[in-house]
């Protein structure tokens, strides 16, 4: 019998999918903030561990017997991951949560409740926030030129209150009020079982990045809503690890598999021409800037590179990048 039956009785609902990457300490942490904040829910907690190196595993097997854990050889990547978790869950409902996020009291009761009595709801996340409380971008429109365009530009931030120039990051749009989207970053979020069977889990092409908006766009695709609720919140801590060439280059990669899938061979070359003409541009404004024309040059570099290891989006690099 599974640990969480043989000691509650019950089936679980709600299957809580954590994945943890040499994140030990949060990682506890997070484990016993669960424990507070899931009374009243029958739910089962399963931890797939992506290769750490930290004993994140050990720790998980040693002090909390009733989680479900598991260790990948080494690190797949955020959306595989979650397909194993998929695997072994047995609740109608996943909840996805970052080591490092931390739901508030009543958050997934009410996330549960609107799952629940929404069957067109496919997809629903919280609003995110820092340990001080102000806000962090939590629902977004699904990348396109302008959109973009407008991020690096440096308008969105500008005249973040523009429905316009705030468009990508909502930011012109208050946080607390729930909304229908177009794709949630993965730290807080719910999913029916019945649509990812419906839809299939995350693509395992993509390592990380654009797993969560593939996804969202598969489940629009079906017909279901994917829904912020701006007055539920998680603390998410962010940040753990920092943004540098390896990771910039993931997020290339991952660009042109998903332009790739969604648009094909053109529209990832488009993709490609943007990033390069865009820090071409940033490297001639900023000819006596040493700093930003070093930074465009190397961006420039893992464009190019991002494309030939994808091969113009049509191949995935085996894990781990």
């Amino acid at each position: 019998m599974d640990p969480y039956q043989k000691e509650r009785g019950v089936k679980p609902e709600l299957s809580v999918i954590i994945i943890s990457f040499n994140t030990c300490e949060l990682l506890k942490e997070c484990l016993h903030h669960l424990e507070k904040v899931c009374k009243g829910i029958n739910y089962e907690t399963i931890v797939v561990d992506n290769g750490s190196k930290d004993h994140s595993y050990e720790m998980v097997k040693r002090d909390f017997p009733l989680v479900k854990a598991i260790q990948t050889k080494n690190n797949v990547g955020f959306g595989p991951a979650n397909n194993v978790g998929f695997k072994l869950a047995l609740g109608d409902y996943f909840l996805l949560l970052n080591s490092d996020a931390f739901p508030q009291e009543g958050t997934i009761q009410e996330g549960l409740k609107r799952m629940r009595t929404d069957q067109k709801i496919g997809y629903g996340g919280c609003r995110l926030t820092n340990p001080d409380g102000s806000f962090q971008p939590s629902a977004r429109l699904f990348p396109t030129f302008l959109n973009i365009f407008l991020e690096q530009s440096g308008l969105a931030e500008r005249y973040g209150h523009s429905k316009f120039f705030g468009r990508y990051n909502r930011t012109w749009d208050n946080p607390h009020s729930t909304a229908e989207v177009d794709w949630i970053p993965g730290a807080f979020v719910m999913v029916p079982k019945r649509v990812i069977a419906q839809v299939g889990g995350f693509d395992e092409r993509f390592f990380l990045y654009f797993e969560e908006v593939d996804l969202c766009r598969r489940i629009k695709a079906a017909g279901y809503k994917v829904v912020y609720w701006g007055d539920l919140s998680a603390i998410h801590l962010g940040g753990q690890s920092s943004a540098n060439s390896r990771t910039e280059l993931w997020r290339l990669r991952t660009l042109y598999l998903y332009a790739y899938k969604h648009g094909g061979s053109v529209y990832a070359w488009l993709w490609k021409q943007f990033g390069l003409n865009w820090h071409r541009l940033r490297k001639l404004k900023n000819y006596n800037n040493n700093p930003k024309k070093a930074c465009s040059e190397n961006e420039i570099k893992l464009i190019q590179q991002a494309w030939n290891d994808t091969k113009g989006g049509k191949f995935s690099p085996p894990a781990p990048w």
